[in-house]
Protein backbone atom coordinates (compact mmCIF):
# COMPACT_ATOMS: atom_id res chain seq x y z
CA UNK A 1 0.00 0.00 0.00
CA UNK A 2 2.93 2.58 0.93
CA UNK A 3 4.78 1.27 -2.36
CA UNK A 4 1.13 2.85 -4.31
CA UNK A 5 1.17 6.08 -2.13
CA UNK A 6 4.69 6.72 -3.39
CA UNK A 7 4.04 6.00 -6.79
CA UNK A 8 0.79 8.59 -7.01
CA UNK A 9 3.02 10.91 -5.19
CA UNK A 10 5.58 10.56 -7.52
CA UNK A 11 3.34 10.76 -10.47
CA UNK A 12 1.43 13.82 -9.17
CA UNK A 13 4.47 15.98 -8.92
CA UNK A 14 5.25 14.75 -12.43
CA UNK A 15 2.30 15.44 -13.85
CA UNK A 16 2.82 18.85 -12.51
CA UNK A 17 6.30 19.48 -13.81
CA UNK A 18 5.07 18.11 -16.88
CA UNK A 19 2.53 20.99 -16.84
CA UNK A 20 5.11 23.85 -16.31
CA UNK A 21 7.20 22.74 -18.93
CA UNK A 22 4.87 22.55 -21.24
CA UNK A 23 3.30 25.98 -20.84
CA UNK A 24 7.08 27.02 -21.24
CA UNK A 25 7.43 27.75 -17.85
CA UNK A 26 10.02 24.65 -16.15
CA UNK A 27 9.93 24.27 -12.55
CA UNK A 28 13.09 26.00 -11.46
CA UNK A 29 13.32 24.11 -7.53
CA UNK A 30 10.77 22.46 -5.33
CA UNK A 31 10.55 23.69 -1.77
CA UNK A 32 8.92 21.75 1.19
CA UNK A 33 7.18 19.92 -1.71
CA UNK A 34 5.84 23.08 -3.62
CA UNK A 35 6.98 23.76 -7.06
CA UNK A 36 8.37 26.94 -8.00
CA UNK A 37 8.18 28.13 -11.83
CA UNK A 38 10.96 29.90 -13.26
CA UNK A 39 8.72 32.73 -14.33
CA UNK A 40 8.41 33.17 -10.11
CA UNK A 41 11.86 33.03 -9.79
CA UNK A 42 12.73 35.52 -12.31
CA UNK A 43 10.37 38.20 -11.26
CA UNK A 44 11.56 38.56 -7.92
CA UNK A 45 15.13 38.25 -8.90
CA UNK A 46 14.86 40.67 -11.68
CA UNK A 47 12.80 43.12 -9.37
CA UNK A 48 15.63 42.83 -6.72
CA UNK A 49 18.50 43.44 -9.22
CA UNK A 50 17.47 46.10 -10.74
CA UNK A 51 19.78 49.12 -12.26
CA UNK A 52 19.53 51.16 -8.91
CA UNK A 53 20.91 47.92 -6.92
CA UNK A 54 23.98 48.42 -5.66
CA UNK A 55 24.80 44.79 -3.92
CA UNK A 56 24.03 42.59 -7.34
CA UNK A 57 23.68 39.00 -7.03
CA UNK A 58 24.45 36.40 -9.39
CA UNK A 59 21.44 34.18 -10.33
CA UNK A 60 23.25 31.28 -8.23
CA UNK A 61 23.68 33.74 -4.91
CA UNK A 62 20.39 34.53 -5.12
CA UNK A 63 18.57 31.13 -5.64
CA UNK A 64 20.53 30.51 -1.85
CA UNK A 65 18.82 33.92 -0.27
CA UNK A 66 15.22 33.09 -2.38
CA UNK A 67 15.48 29.33 -1.00
CA UNK A 68 16.04 31.22 2.54
CA UNK A 69 13.35 33.25 2.01
CA UNK A 70 10.72 30.67 1.01
CA UNK A 71 12.14 28.46 4.17
CA UNK A 72 10.97 31.08 6.43
CA UNK A 73 7.57 31.81 4.84
CA UNK A 74 6.82 27.88 4.94
CA UNK A 75 7.87 28.28 8.65
CA UNK A 76 4.96 31.66 9.02
CA UNK A 77 2.43 28.96 7.31
CA UNK A 78 3.47 26.17 9.88
CA UNK A 79 2.62 28.74 12.59
CA UNK A 80 -0.32 29.20 10.98
CA UNK A 81 0.73 33.00 10.81
CA UNK A 82 -1.52 33.49 7.73
CA UNK A 83 -4.62 32.81 10.45
CA UNK A 84 -4.31 35.66 12.27
CA UNK A 85 -6.77 38.60 11.75
CA UNK A 86 -4.51 41.14 11.46
CA UNK A 87 -2.22 39.41 9.00
CA UNK A 88 -5.52 39.09 6.58
CA UNK A 89 -6.72 42.97 7.04
CA UNK A 90 -3.31 43.87 6.19
CA UNK A 91 -2.79 41.74 2.96
CA UNK A 92 -6.29 42.13 2.28
CA UNK A 93 -6.26 45.46 1.85
CA UNK A 94 -3.22 45.93 0.15
CA UNK A 95 -4.21 43.25 -2.13
CA UNK A 96 -7.45 45.37 -3.15
CA UNK A 97 -5.18 48.57 -3.70
CA UNK A 98 -4.19 46.49 -6.74
CA UNK A 99 -7.50 44.78 -7.93
CA UNK A 100 -9.38 47.77 -8.19
CA UNK A 101 -7.55 49.61 -10.54
CA UNK A 102 -7.92 46.97 -12.84
CA UNK A 103 -12.10 47.12 -12.78
CA UNK A 104 -11.81 50.26 -14.40
CA UNK A 105 -10.55 51.30 -17.72
CA UNK A 106 -9.26 54.40 -19.80
CA UNK A 107 -12.60 54.04 -21.53
CA UNK A 108 -14.75 53.92 -18.02
CA UNK A 109 -12.76 57.17 -17.16
CA UNK A 110 -13.55 59.18 -20.93
CA UNK A 111 -17.13 58.29 -20.40
CA UNK A 112 -17.66 59.57 -16.63
CA UNK A 113 -15.71 62.83 -18.24
CA UNK A 114 -18.44 62.78 -20.97
CA UNK A 115 -21.20 62.98 -18.30
CA UNK A 116 -19.37 65.47 -16.63
CA UNK A 117 -18.97 67.74 -19.57
CA UNK A 118 -22.82 67.18 -20.61
CA UNK A 119 -23.69 68.16 -17.10
CA UNK A 120 -21.81 71.28 -17.39
CA UNK A 121 -23.25 71.89 -20.39
CA UNK A 122 -26.75 71.97 -19.52
CA UNK A 123 -25.92 73.83 -16.33
CA UNK A 124 -24.34 76.92 -18.34
CA UNK A 125 -27.27 76.72 -20.74
CA UNK A 126 -27.74 78.96 -23.87
CA UNK A 127 -26.57 82.22 -22.13
CA UNK A 128 -23.07 80.72 -22.41
CA UNK A 129 -20.16 81.67 -20.15
CA UNK A 130 -19.04 85.08 -19.02
CA UNK A 131 -16.22 86.57 -17.73
CA UNK A 132 -16.14 90.01 -16.30
CA UNK A 133 -14.06 92.36 -14.23
CA UNK A 134 -15.42 94.19 -11.25
CA UNK A 135 -14.63 96.76 -9.04
CA UNK A 136 -15.40 96.32 -5.54
CA UNK A 137 -16.40 99.11 -2.92
CA UNK A 138 -17.75 96.65 0.57
CA UNK A 139 -20.76 98.12 2.03
CA UNK A 140 -21.97 95.85 5.42
CA UNK A 141 -25.67 94.82 5.15
CA UNK A 142 -25.92 96.40 8.54
CA UNK A 143 -24.65 99.93 7.42
CA UNK A 144 -26.17 103.17 8.85
CA UNK A 145 -27.45 105.54 6.47
CA UNK A 146 -24.47 107.59 7.10
CA UNK A 147 -22.31 105.03 5.92
CA UNK A 148 -24.01 103.67 3.15
CA UNK A 149 -24.17 107.47 1.65
CA UNK A 150 -20.23 107.74 2.13
CA UNK A 151 -19.82 104.38 -0.12
CA UNK A 152 -22.05 105.31 -2.09
CA UNK A 153 -20.75 108.50 -3.39
CA UNK A 154 -17.13 106.73 -3.19
CA UNK A 155 -18.30 104.50 -5.86
CA UNK A 156 -19.78 107.42 -7.55
CA UNK A 157 -16.37 108.99 -8.11
CA UNK A 158 -14.75 105.69 -9.24
CA UNK A 159 -17.54 105.49 -11.95
CA UNK A 160 -17.17 108.84 -13.00
CA UNK A 161 -13.08 108.44 -13.64
CA UNK A 162 -13.89 105.46 -15.37
CA UNK A 163 -16.56 107.50 -17.68
CA UNK A 164 -13.68 109.77 -17.85
CA UNK A 165 -11.31 107.69 -19.44
CA UNK A 166 -9.49 106.21 -16.24
CA UNK A 167 -7.99 102.99 -17.26
CA UNK A 168 -10.35 99.80 -15.43
CA UNK A 169 -7.79 97.18 -14.55
CA UNK A 170 -5.22 100.16 -12.98
CA UNK A 171 -8.39 101.58 -11.04
CA UNK A 172 -9.43 98.28 -9.66
CA UNK A 173 -5.98 97.54 -8.08
CA UNK A 174 -5.54 100.70 -6.42
CA UNK A 175 -9.37 100.71 -4.96
CA UNK A 176 -11.15 97.36 -5.31
CA UNK A 177 -12.12 95.87 -2.23
CA UNK A 178 -12.01 92.40 -3.46
CA UNK A 179 -8.20 91.48 -3.36
CA UNK A 180 -7.93 88.16 -5.05
CA UNK A 181 -9.03 90.00 -8.03
CA UNK A 182 -8.13 93.46 -7.99
CA UNK A 183 -3.89 92.32 -8.45
CA UNK A 184 -4.93 90.79 -11.75
CA UNK A 185 -6.85 94.35 -12.63
CA UNK A 186 -10.28 92.90 -11.00
CA UNK A 187 -10.43 89.87 -13.46
CA UNK A 188 -12.68 87.09 -12.41
CA UNK A 189 -13.05 83.70 -13.69
CA UNK A 190 -15.38 82.55 -16.28
CA UNK A 191 -18.74 81.77 -14.90
CA UNK A 192 -21.76 80.65 -15.88
CA UNK A 193 -25.84 81.19 -14.46
CA UNK A 194 -26.18 79.87 -10.95
CA UNK A 195 -22.56 80.54 -9.80
CA UNK A 196 -22.48 84.27 -8.22
CA UNK A 197 -24.64 86.68 -6.32
CA UNK A 198 -28.18 86.74 -8.34
CA UNK A 199 -27.45 91.05 -8.19
CA UNK A 200 -24.12 90.38 -10.17
CA UNK A 201 -25.52 88.07 -12.56
CA UNK A 202 -28.19 89.84 -13.69
CA UNK A 203 -26.10 93.16 -14.61
CA UNK A 204 -22.96 90.82 -15.88
CA UNK A 205 -24.78 88.73 -18.55
CA UNK A 206 -26.57 91.76 -19.92
CA UNK A 207 -23.45 93.47 -21.12
CA UNK A 208 -21.50 92.65 -24.13
CA UNK A 209 -17.75 91.93 -24.72
CA UNK A 210 -16.45 95.50 -24.02
CA UNK A 211 -19.17 96.90 -21.90
CA UNK A 212 -19.49 98.56 -18.56
CA UNK A 213 -22.48 98.29 -15.90
CA UNK A 214 -23.32 101.17 -13.74
CA UNK A 215 -22.63 100.62 -9.92
CA UNK A 216 -24.51 97.51 -8.63
CA UNK A 217 -25.46 96.58 -5.22
CA UNK A 218 -25.53 93.29 -4.37
CA UNK A 219 -25.28 91.94 -0.92
CA UNK A 220 -21.47 92.06 -0.27
CA UNK A 221 -21.46 96.13 -1.24
CA UNK A 222 -20.98 97.66 -4.81
CA UNK A 223 -19.89 96.43 -8.12
CA UNK A 224 -18.58 98.42 -11.38
CA UNK A 225 -18.42 95.25 -13.77
CA UNK A 226 -16.91 95.20 -16.84
CA UNK A 227 -17.20 92.70 -19.78
CA UNK A 228 -14.05 90.94 -20.64
CA UNK A 229 -15.26 88.00 -23.15
CA UNK A 230 -18.22 86.14 -23.48
CA UNK A 231 -18.70 82.27 -25.17
CA UNK A 232 -19.83 79.32 -25.39
CA UNK A 233 -18.35 76.05 -23.86
CA UNK A 234 -15.95 74.60 -26.02
CA UNK A 235 -16.37 71.46 -27.65
CA UNK A 236 -16.17 67.85 -25.77
CA UNK A 237 -12.74 67.16 -27.69
CA UNK A 238 -10.82 70.32 -26.50
CA UNK A 239 -11.70 70.29 -22.71
CA UNK A 240 -11.25 66.07 -22.73
CA UNK A 241 -7.70 65.73 -21.20
CA UNK A 242 -8.81 68.61 -18.80
CA UNK A 243 -11.67 67.23 -17.33
CA UNK A 244 -10.08 63.77 -17.33
CA UNK A 245 -7.42 65.30 -15.00
CA UNK A 246 -9.72 66.54 -13.14
CA UNK A 247 -12.10 63.54 -12.28
CA UNK A 248 -8.84 61.56 -11.76
CA UNK A 249 -8.14 63.94 -8.69
CA UNK A 250 -10.87 63.14 -7.94
CA UNK A 251 -10.66 59.59 -7.54
CA UNK A 252 -13.37 58.54 -10.09
CA UNK A 253 -11.37 55.31 -10.45
CA UNK A 254 -12.20 54.18 -6.89
CA UNK A 255 -15.56 55.38 -7.53
CA UNK A 256 -15.85 53.55 -10.26
CA UNK A 257 -14.65 50.42 -8.93
CA UNK A 258 -17.04 50.65 -5.74
CA UNK A 259 -19.99 50.86 -7.77
CA UNK A 260 -18.87 47.84 -10.17
CA UNK A 261 -18.40 46.07 -6.99
CA UNK A 262 -22.13 46.87 -5.57
CA UNK A 263 -24.02 46.20 -9.08
CA UNK A 264 -22.07 42.63 -8.81
CA UNK A 265 -23.52 42.06 -5.05
CA UNK A 266 -26.60 43.45 -5.83
CA UNK A 267 -26.68 40.73 -9.17
CA UNK A 268 -25.88 37.72 -7.24
CA UNK A 269 -29.11 38.26 -4.86
CA UNK A 270 -26.73 37.71 -1.83
CA UNK A 271 -24.73 34.85 -3.02
CA UNK A 272 -21.68 37.26 -3.12
CA UNK A 273 -20.13 40.02 -0.53
CA UNK A 274 -17.71 42.84 -1.83
CA UNK A 275 -15.01 40.75 -0.69
CA UNK A 276 -16.06 37.59 -2.08
CA UNK A 277 -16.43 39.70 -5.58
CA UNK A 278 -12.50 40.88 -4.62
CA UNK A 279 -11.73 37.39 -4.02
CA UNK A 280 -12.92 36.20 -7.18
CA UNK A 281 -11.09 38.80 -9.02
CA UNK A 282 -7.86 38.28 -7.71
CA UNK A 283 -8.32 34.14 -8.67
CA UNK A 284 -9.15 35.46 -11.99
CA UNK A 285 -6.32 38.30 -12.56
CA UNK A 286 -3.75 35.78 -11.15
CA UNK A 287 -4.33 33.44 -13.64
CA UNK A 288 -4.22 35.22 -16.53
CA UNK A 289 -1.60 38.28 -15.17
CA UNK A 290 1.34 36.64 -14.12
CA UNK A 291 3.19 39.64 -12.84
CA UNK A 292 -0.08 40.52 -10.62
CA UNK A 293 -0.09 37.40 -9.56
CA UNK A 294 3.28 37.61 -8.21
CA UNK A 295 3.18 41.11 -7.17
CA UNK A 296 0.08 40.08 -4.51
CA UNK A 297 2.04 36.90 -3.45
CA UNK A 298 4.71 38.43 -2.75
CA UNK A 299 3.43 41.50 -0.19
CA UNK A 300 1.66 38.19 0.84
CA UNK A 301 4.59 36.11 1.39
CA UNK A 302 6.51 39.55 2.84
CA UNK A 303 3.94 39.87 5.68
CA UNK A 304 4.56 36.41 6.77
CA UNK A 305 8.16 37.02 6.66
CA UNK A 306 8.23 39.99 8.95
CA UNK A 307 5.93 38.37 11.41
CA UNK A 308 7.77 35.29 11.86
CA UNK A 309 11.27 37.29 11.65
CA UNK A 310 10.37 39.42 14.46
CA UNK A 311 9.13 36.38 16.57
CA UNK A 312 11.90 34.23 15.78
CA UNK A 313 15.23 36.58 15.46
CA UNK A 314 14.10 40.19 16.37
CA UNK A 315 12.29 40.30 19.49
CA UNK A 316 14.02 37.44 20.83
CA UNK A 317 17.33 38.83 20.30
CA UNK A 318 16.51 42.26 21.76
CA UNK A 319 14.44 40.31 24.95
CA UNK A 320 17.42 38.14 26.04
CA UNK A 321 19.42 39.98 28.03
CA UNK A 322 21.59 36.53 29.42
CA UNK A 323 22.18 36.21 25.53
CA UNK A 324 23.26 39.17 24.55
CA UNK A 325 25.43 39.80 27.93
CA UNK A 326 26.87 36.00 26.58
CA UNK A 327 27.77 37.23 23.49
CA UNK A 328 28.76 40.21 23.90
CA UNK A 329 31.39 38.67 26.69
CA UNK A 330 32.23 36.14 23.68
CA UNK A 331 33.33 38.70 21.42
CA UNK A 332 34.40 41.77 23.06
CA UNK A 333 37.59 42.23 21.41
CA UNK A 334 35.53 42.90 18.40
CA UNK A 335 33.66 45.71 20.16
CA UNK A 336 35.86 49.06 20.08
CA UNK A 337 35.39 53.11 19.99
CA UNK A 338 37.34 55.17 17.92
CA UNK A 339 37.54 57.35 20.53
CA UNK A 340 36.93 57.48 24.48
CA UNK A 341 33.18 57.55 26.17
CA UNK A 342 32.34 58.84 29.19
CA UNK A 343 29.42 56.36 30.83
CA UNK A 344 27.05 58.80 33.05
CA UNK A 345 25.34 61.42 33.60
CA UNK A 346 25.12 66.00 32.79
CA UNK A 347 23.35 67.48 35.12
CA UNK A 348 21.67 70.45 36.64
CA UNK A 349 20.67 70.92 39.92
CA UNK A 350 18.65 74.05 41.68
CA UNK A 351 20.38 74.11 44.95
CA UNK A 352 24.31 71.82 46.06
CA UNK A 353 21.96 69.89 48.04
CA UNK A 354 20.22 68.78 45.12
CA UNK A 355 23.13 67.78 43.40
CA UNK A 356 24.84 65.85 46.64
CA UNK A 357 21.61 63.82 46.97
CA UNK A 358 21.75 63.09 43.46
CA UNK A 359 25.09 62.00 43.37
CA UNK A 360 24.56 59.97 46.80
CA UNK A 361 21.82 58.33 45.41
CA UNK A 362 23.26 57.28 41.90
CA UNK A 363 26.14 55.66 43.86
CA UNK A 364 23.78 53.13 45.37
CA UNK A 365 22.39 52.42 41.79
CA UNK A 366 23.13 49.52 38.81
CA UNK A 367 23.55 52.87 35.58
CA UNK A 368 20.44 50.80 33.70
CA UNK A 369 18.24 52.38 36.44
CA UNK A 370 19.60 55.85 36.50
CA UNK A 371 17.22 57.53 34.38
CA UNK A 372 14.06 56.07 35.50
CA UNK A 373 14.67 57.27 39.47
CA UNK A 374 15.58 60.26 38.92
CA UNK A 375 12.26 60.87 36.61
CA UNK A 376 10.51 59.44 40.06
CA UNK A 377 13.10 61.25 43.16
CA UNK A 378 13.64 64.16 41.63
CA UNK A 379 10.83 65.95 39.35
CA UNK A 380 7.49 64.06 40.56
CA UNK A 381 5.80 67.19 40.68
CA UNK A 382 5.36 70.14 39.12
CA UNK A 383 8.69 71.71 40.20
CA UNK A 384 11.33 70.54 38.26
CA UNK A 385 14.78 70.16 40.57
CA UNK A 386 16.94 68.60 38.39
CA UNK A 387 17.66 68.21 34.17
CA UNK A 388 20.31 65.61 33.22
CA UNK A 389 21.04 63.37 30.18
CA UNK A 390 21.99 59.81 30.97
CA UNK A 391 23.82 58.19 28.37
CA UNK A 392 26.89 57.19 26.66
CA UNK A 393 28.67 60.39 25.70
CA UNK A 394 30.94 60.71 22.98
CA UNK A 395 32.68 63.99 22.32
CA UNK A 396 30.31 66.80 20.86
CA UNK A 397 27.27 65.08 22.30
CA UNK A 398 26.87 67.27 25.88
CA UNK A 399 28.38 70.86 26.59
CA UNK A 400 29.35 69.54 30.37
CA UNK A 401 30.47 66.11 29.13
CA UNK A 402 32.86 68.11 26.60
CA UNK A 403 34.03 70.74 28.54
CA UNK A 404 34.67 68.49 32.09
CA UNK A 405 35.76 65.27 30.84
CA UNK A 406 37.05 65.88 27.29
CA UNK A 407 38.15 69.48 28.22
CA UNK A 408 36.90 71.02 24.86
CA UNK A 409 35.94 74.84 24.69
CA UNK A 410 32.32 74.72 23.45
CA UNK A 411 31.37 77.56 20.80
CA UNK A 412 29.18 80.42 21.63
CA UNK A 413 26.30 78.94 20.27
CA UNK A 414 26.27 75.87 22.98
CA UNK A 415 27.67 78.20 25.47
CA UNK A 416 24.82 80.32 25.59
CA UNK A 417 22.29 77.68 25.57
CA UNK A 418 24.01 76.39 28.56
CA UNK A 419 24.13 79.55 30.29
CA UNK A 420 20.80 79.89 29.84
CA UNK A 421 19.71 76.93 31.84
CA UNK A 422 22.37 77.99 34.68
CA UNK A 423 19.74 80.44 35.13
CA UNK A 424 17.01 78.04 36.52
CA UNK A 425 19.27 75.37 37.69
CA UNK A 426 22.93 76.73 38.96
CA UNK A 427 24.59 73.91 39.96
CA UNK A 428 25.90 72.03 37.20
CA UNK A 429 28.31 68.57 36.92
CA UNK A 430 28.62 65.08 35.67
CA UNK A 431 29.00 61.95 37.38
CA UNK A 432 30.15 58.73 35.89
CA UNK A 433 33.05 57.46 34.35
CA UNK A 434 35.23 57.69 31.15
CA UNK A 435 35.63 54.46 29.39
CA UNK A 436 38.58 53.95 26.71
CA UNK A 437 36.35 50.70 25.28
CA UNK A 438 33.34 49.03 25.86
CA UNK A 439 32.73 47.38 29.71
CA UNK A 440 29.90 46.20 29.31
CA UNK A 441 27.05 45.04 26.43
CA UNK A 442 24.54 47.85 26.77
CA UNK A 443 27.27 50.42 26.43
CA UNK A 444 26.98 49.16 22.80
CA UNK A 445 24.24 47.81 22.98
CA UNK A 446 22.35 48.40 19.41
CA UNK A 447 25.25 47.04 17.91
CA UNK A 448 25.74 43.96 19.86
CA UNK A 449 21.69 43.47 19.24
CA UNK A 450 22.18 43.53 15.54
CA UNK A 451 24.90 41.03 15.70
CA UNK A 452 22.95 38.74 18.27
CA UNK A 453 20.33 38.82 15.93
CA UNK A 454 22.50 37.95 12.80
CA UNK A 455 23.57 34.51 15.01
CA UNK A 456 20.70 33.33 15.30
CA UNK A 457 19.09 34.10 11.77
CA UNK A 458 22.30 31.93 10.50
CA UNK A 459 20.84 29.42 12.97
CA UNK A 460 17.36 29.71 12.35
CA UNK A 461 18.47 29.29 8.68
CA UNK A 462 20.17 26.16 9.14
CA UNK A 463 17.00 24.64 10.99
CA UNK A 464 15.18 25.20 8.50
CA UNK A 465 17.33 24.13 6.14
CA UNK A 466 17.10 20.70 7.84
CA UNK A 467 13.22 20.97 8.67
CA UNK A 468 12.16 21.54 5.30
CA UNK A 469 13.29 19.55 2.20
CA UNK A 470 14.20 21.39 -0.90
CA UNK A 471 15.58 20.86 -4.43
CA UNK A 472 17.19 23.13 -7.68
CA UNK A 473 17.38 21.97 -10.62
CA UNK A 474 20.14 23.75 -12.17
CA UNK A 475 19.51 23.36 -15.71
CA UNK A 476 16.54 24.91 -15.30
CA UNK A 477 18.46 27.81 -13.20
CA UNK A 478 20.89 28.26 -16.37
CA UNK A 479 18.62 29.90 -18.10
CA UNK A 480 16.77 32.40 -15.68
CA UNK A 481 16.72 35.34 -17.74
CA UNK A 482 17.78 33.29 -21.35
CA UNK A 483 15.12 31.73 -22.92
CA UNK A 484 12.59 32.32 -25.44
Amino acid sequence: MKKIILILVALIQYTALFAQSAAGDPVIMTINGKPVPRSEFEYSYNKNNGVDVIDKKTVAEYADLFINYKLKVCAALDARLDTVKAFRDEYTMYRDQQIRPTMVSDADVLTEARKAYDRAKEQIGPKGLVQPAHILIRLSTQASQAEQDKVKARVDSVYRALKGGADFAELAKKVSDDKGSAVRGGLLPWIATGQTLPEFEEAAFALQTGQMSQPVLSPVGWHIIQMKGRKQLEPFDSLKTQIVQSIEQQGIRERIAQERIRQEVAASDGALTPQSVMNNRADSLAAIDKDMKYLMQEYHDGLLLYEISKREVWDKAAADEAGLDAYFKDHKKEYVWDAPRYRGIAYYAKTKDDAKALRKLLKKLPFDQWTETLRHTFNQDSVKQVQAQVGIFKQGDNILVDTKVFKVTPDAASKKKADAILTDFPVSDVYGKKLKKPKYYNDVRLQVVEDYQDLLEKAWVYDLRQRYKFTINQEVLKTVNNHQ
